[in-house]
């Protein structure tokens, strides 16, 4: 299978394409720049929004890892709103110009405030710029390859907890704290509980959802269960070795974050079973 991944050079990118050659892909990878991909793969620096038929362009590829995806972690940033124009042409072109399979990541900021486990069903109300972009162009990606009969892939991601400071998360900003040898990290209650997904199964996740064609449509990257914020910040801390500590209380929890949120991982438990490996 030749899949072509959009963002190839970011931090989620630079790992999931990682994943992908390791199963046998072939991976045409394209970013701005391309200095920190895997040399396994074929690496095309360059803009794809701008890219005329990117089907011959990318060398036919049989499926699209769109990833590209500017200021993920600044849920308010314009440019997620200027973006989206560019998303869906950048998209639609690819499926007029031949390439029969689409996966795009998208985020469990798509739903807005919600209590309980995230299904393919459950009704999105996004908040901010962030989850309302990504949820119009889910909506967008289901009208594009339904007109087509391709089959699509929204693979929704939830908490990623990986130990670089590269990114904004709050697991990025510790280890930046403690690479500066701040004593304290400023912090909220932490008493929400979220999904997290630790960074090496994120990409598992989603290169054994790509590389397969049985189970399409909503799936979500995700552990499947809620934990304490607290908890897993504390656990993290202490994997690492860190000598920081939370200063807890010191910032308010977000109005727009839920106190008890989960993906429903049904379908991602079938992909990474029939995968051989069971890995969550």
């Amino acid at each position: 299978m030749k899949i072509l991944v959009t963002g190839a050079n970011g931090y989620l990118g630079r790992g999931v394409v990682k994943k992908l050659l390791d199963t046998g892909a072939e991976v045409v990878a394209t970013d701005f720049s391309v200095d920190n991909i895997d040399s396994r793969a074929i690496r095309i620096a360059g803009d794809v929004f701008n890219t005329e038929n990117p089907y011959r362009f990318f060398g036919e590829p049989d499926a699209l890892l769109h990833m590209a995806w500017r200021d993920g972690f600044v849920y308010y940033s314009d440019a997620h709103i200027i973006d989206l124009p560019k998303h869906y042409s950048f998209l639609n072109r690819c499926i007029e110009s031949g390439i029969g399979r689409i996966a795009v990541i998208g985020s469990m900021h798509e739903i807005g405030f919600y209590e309980g486990s995230i299904k393919e069903d459950t009704p999105c109300n996004p908040t901010t710029p962030y989850g309302i972009s990504k949820n119009a162009l889910r909506g967008l990606v289901e009208m594009l390859t339904a007109k087509k009969g391709i089959s699509y892939q929204w693979l929704r991601g939830y908490y990623i907890v990986g130990n670089t400071s590269y990114g904004n998360s709050i697991f990025s900003k510790i280890v930046s704290a403690e690479e500066n040898g701040q004593e304290y990290f400023p912090f909220t209650m932490g008493q929400n509980q979220y999904d997290f997904v630790d960074y090496d199964v994120f990409c598992q996740q989603v290169a054994a959802a790509v590389s397969q064609t049985e189970i399409n449509g909503i799936i979500n990257i995700c552990s499947g269960r809620p934990e304490k914020l607290a908890d897993r910040v504390e656990a993290f801390i202490k994997e690492n070795n860190f000598s920081i500590k939370l200063n807890y209380g010191a910032y308010p929890d977000r109005a727009y974050d839920s106190k008890a949120v989960w993906g429903d991982s049904k379908k991602i438990n079938m992909i990474m079973d029939k995968n051989g490996d069971g890995e969550r």
